[in-house]
């Protein structure tokens, strides 16, 4: 049974040199008929670019996050079924058939793709194979020069579905791969554009109370090409705590804030005694995660003082 035609939508912000590559990357995708592929340029110079219904790249200057951009590309298309996909990640070439091995239940409103993160080095690599064993994270060591943030982004799965999907009644899929179905995504109005981070769990949160599922598909899977320096992570886990922070206000109980300063000294003895029993066993893996753990888990706990809102240009 032929799957559903699809619109491929991708937010991108950046520099000009990236979103040609971008474009490289994605040509790769395999499309059926029906089927679309919109970079959206979010960038607040982004030049003028073709009309609805024309390919490839549409402007959304007006306001940069990434939910404005996926409301404005899920607008140029009509297909049944959304694919929301981030810049950073790499796409294997058959993506699209993967989400539909199976046919969504009819509650289904949302099929969440996997992740799993990669160092910045994998993007010069093949993505076609990608997604035939996510349980094996950790297995590829990105070499002795992988930089301390995408080997710590890797050894814990930092961008992984389960670490959303499994919270109980505050769960939600990450929106750098999933699937919405184009029903569901206009009942409820799709992303709240002005939302800086955290888009994605609020829209899962509003499917839910709408009566939508969410389904997984583990082979559905992309690489999510990490941050590459420690204050390029730490921004992005500034990014993620302004989300979180603004979740638990508008959704009590989904984020809850730790308190100070006991959450500083649990850093302080985690990070000791993981380093301690790293250094007794050698392990460097170990020591990388006892090391950067705290340090990401205080950056994101701060990242709460933060307003997660942008106003439009």
């Amino acid at each position: 049974m032929p799957r559903p035609a699809v619109d491929v939508v991708v937010p991108f912000l950046g520099p000009p040199a990236g979103l040609d590559e971008l474009a490289g990357w994605l040509a790769r995708l395999r499309l059926a008929a029906g089927d679309t592929l919109t970079i959206v340029d979010n960038r607040p110079d982004a030049p003028l670019r073709p009309a609805p219904g024309e390919p490839c790249v549409a402007s959304a200057p007006r306001l940069q996050t990434p939910a404005f951009a996926r409301n404005c590309g899920a607008a140029r298309g009509t297909a049944p079924w959304l694919v929301f996909v981030d810049a950073d990640t790499a796409v294997p070439e058959d993506l699209l058939d993967r989400y539909f091995d199976e046919t969504p239940r009819p509650d289904t409103g949302l099929l969440a793709g996997e992740i799993i993160d990669e160092s910045p080095a994998a993007r010069g690599e093949n993505p076609g194979g990608r997604g035939e064993n996510p349980g094996g994270r950790g297995e590829n060591p990105g070499g002795r020069g992988e930089p301390p943030a995408a080997r710590w982004a890797r050894l814990t799965a930092s961008m992984g579905q389960d670490t959303t999907l499994r919270r109980g009644p505050w769960a939600f899929a990450q929106t750098a791969n999933c699937a919405v179905r184009r029903e569901a995504f206009a009942a409820v109005g799709g992303f709240r554009e002005e939302l800086r981070a955290c888009e994605d769990a609020d829209l899962c949160y509003r499917l839910a109370a709408s009566g939508w599922a969410i389904e997984r598909r583990e082979r559905a899977c992309v690489g999510h090409i990490s941050r590459d320096t420690m204050r390029a992570l730490l921004h992005q886990q500034l990014v993620h705590g302004a989300g979180i922070g603004w979740l638990e206000r508008e959704y009590p109980g989904a984020a809850p804030a730790r308190r100070w300063p006991g959450f500083l000294l649990w850093g302080l003895r985690s990070a000791g005694s993981g380093l301690a029993g790293a250094l007794r066993s050698r392990d460097r893996d170990a020591a990388t995660v006892a090391l950067i753990d705290p340090l990401v888990a205080w950056t994101r706990e701060l990242g709460r003082l933060r307003s997660n809102t942008r106003g439009a240009r």
